[in-house]
């Protein structure tokens, strides 16, 4: 039964998490990857295998930036149909403004005073644009749940929750 069940194509896809996330004086933390230095981006990456979704968006942005950060909740979920990725976008806030990149993977990083009128500037790339803005205007959050099975046991959940508007 083992053997039939590895025999069957499921779909592998790959999952990652990106974040939103603002600081105190309302600016947004955005990085240039070191192969993707033509845009600012979103902090974030792949999600491991067990992981929940909100763990990882931590471990990113922490393994990125050195930014310790407080999810808040959902902001959009995307596809990409030719690199088959899920991307999941948070929204989140830190209290910290000091910045260690990882210069294997990150170019630059900053906290920037992103606006709608300003967004194009920094962030070239249409999808990254759109997942970015979808974040800075949404109004509220989707519910987040992880769960364990067998006994079934709710590991954690993210209400969904009123976001204030950068």
């Amino acid at each position: 039964m083992k053997d039939q069940l590895q025999m069957k194509n499921f779909p592998k896809h790959i999952v990652s998490v990106s974040a939103y996330i603002t600081n105190v004086q309302n600016e947004v933390l955005l990085v240039k990857a070191q192969w993707r230095k033509d845009t600012w981006e979103l902090p974030g990456g792949q999600v491991e295998l067990g992981e929940a979704l909100d763990d990882a968006v931590c471990r990113e942005v922490w393994e990125e930036t050195g930014i310790n950060i407080t999810v808040q909740g959902i902001t959009g979920v995307y596809y990409n149909s030719t690199r088959e990725v899920l991307t999941i976008v948070f929204r989140g806030f830190t209290n910290n403004n000091d910045i260690t990149i990882q210069p294997e993977e990150i170019h630059k990083a900053e906290f920037i005073k992103l606006s709608q009128k300003n967004i194009s500037d920094y962030i070239t790339r249409p999808n990254g644009l759109s997942r970015t803005l979808d974040a800075m205007q949404a109004k509220e959050s989707i519910p987040y749940e992880t769960w364990e099975a067998r006994p079934y046991n709710l590991l954690g959940r993210i209400e969904k929750k009123k976001l204030s508007i950068t």
